[in-house]
């Protein structure tokens, strides 16, 4: 489902769900937020990169049991917490002090663009996708899409890729800036390793100064951000039209809202 190992200072985490395209049930979000935060402590890193086994990165949030399982967990059913908290998973990535590559070696979408939106380089295989699909789901993206891609693209771009849902390839994402660059497929986890390993050998201790000092840069507070995205899901989870835009994902067919 998830593994890791550590090679010449360098963490390398695979998602490895490649049946469902990495799809992130709750198994896979806690072990991701476990081997973020293994990293964030281990001495012997000094890098990390993110990837996904098969053809895929990551296809989001596993729409049947996440979100259509009798009795999933999702913000609507955590309304009682005192208050909102941002998904853990997220946060173990955005706090983890280490520089952290994403080797999008296919289709990022949903929480999987977001997922990639949290690390603090994207290199992207030319077979590689990237869509903010929330909105055809009836629902908001996590702080990835919400406070990450303005920062990154601006918020026009963003704005028009949260609005319309659309997909993009791998050359829109480099133009765009999403990705800072696109490597033939084979040549992928060539390119990442060999980024991983030239900032690896700097020292460590700047490095963590450098990467706070990146944090302290970027405008808002994630977490605040964290909170509205539960306090929004909570109640969107709740909406006629979002279980028809997962119904109709699951039936492959065009969904049709009706705004209730």
């Amino acid at each position: 489902m998830l593994r890791y190992e550590v090679n010449d200072y360098v963490a390398t985490i695979t998602l490895d769900r490649p049946e469902v395209k990495n799809a992130l049930n709750r198994e896979l979000y806690a072990r991701l937020e476990q081997a973020f935060r293994d990293a964030h402590r281990d001495p012997d890193v000094r890098c990390v990169i993110l990837t996904g086994a098969g053809s895929a990165f990551c296809s989001g949030d596993d729409v049947k049991e996440i979100m259509l399982a009798p009795g999933a967990e999702t913000p609507a059913t955590r309304q009682r917490e005192p208050a909102p908290r941002p998904t853990p998973a997220a946060m173990a990535v955005l706090e983890c002090d280490k520089p952290v590559i994403a080797a999008v070696n296919g289709a990022a979408v949903g929480w999987g663009v977001d997922l990639a939106l949290f690390c603090d380089i994207r290199i992207a295989s030319d077979r590689a996708r990237f869509g903010e699909l929330f909105i055809k789901r009836g629902l908001v993206p996590d702080i990835g899409g919400l406070w990450r891609l303005p920062q990154i693209v601006g918020p026009s771009k963003a704005a028009e890729l949260l609005f319309t849902g659309d997909i993009i390839d791998a050359a829109e994402a480099e133009r765009i800036g999403l990705v800072s660059r696109v490597v033939p497929h084979d040549e992928l986890m060539t390119a990442a390793p060999e980024l991983a390993r030239k900032i690896a050998a700097n020292p460590p201790i700047a490095m963590r100064y450098l990467k706070h000092g990146l944090r302290l840069s970027a405008p808002g507070d994630p977490r605040e951000m964290g909170a509205y995205v539960m306090n929004a899901l909570a109640y969107l989870f709740t909406t006629e039209d979002h279980r028809e835009g997962a119904l109709s994902f699951v039936e492959k067919r065009e969904p049709v809202f009706k705004g209730r």
